[in-house]
């Protein structure tokens, strides 16, 4: 565990941090990601993180969003989690996965194009144990809303090759 994780965990379950962490961390992880084209991502200091874009649900355009992702084995995908730092609504990029699924991230400095698929039922459950190990304070944001916490499986599409025939992803 990085030094300050436990701080930075007991911060980010306060109240007072989700009043203002919505409105710096992204701006802060935008601004940076762009400055260095995709190589540095600030809040993926403490969490993996990665940046989303996506079609609005309503406008159609791309929304590009930083998050923080809980990435599964190598090849396995990502997980996204619609915490919205404990605050009551949902938030918007989870709706616009619902509805343009097909979407395009970029990990650690590369683009990959993937599809989200929102996790329900006994799936959804396994993944939400996984992501109260990895980042504890979900438990908090959870227990702070009347919302189900949103979860999103990203994965890898297959692009396709010379002649439109699909390949499989490299990894």
């Amino acid at each position: 565990m990085p030094p300050g994780t436990r701080l930075v965990q007991k911060l980010s379950s306060t109240r007072a941090f989700a009043r203002i962490a919505p409105h710096v961390v992204p701006a802060m992880d935008r601004a940076v990601h762009r400055l260095t084209r995709g190589r540095v991502l600030p809040s993926a200091r403490m969490l993996p993180g990665l940046v989303l874009t996506a079609k609005g649900a309503r406008s159609g355009e791309p929304r590009t969003t930083p998050l923080a992702c809980m990435p599964l084995e190598p090849g396995g995908g990502w997980i996204l989690v619609g915490s919205n730092f404990g605050r009551p609504g949902h938030p918007a990029w989870t709706a616009n996965l619902i509805k343009h699924p097909d979407a395009r991230i970029s990990w650690r400095g590369k683009d990959i194009e993937v599809r989200a698929r929102l996790l329900e039922g006994a799936e959804r459950e396994a993944v939400w144990e996984e992501a109260l190990r990895f980042w504890p304070p979900y438990a908090t944001y959870q227990a702070r809303v009347e919302r189900q916490i949103r979860l999103f499986r990203l994965e890898e599409r297959a692009a396709a090759g010379p002649g439109g025939l699909l390949t499989t992803p490299d990894r």
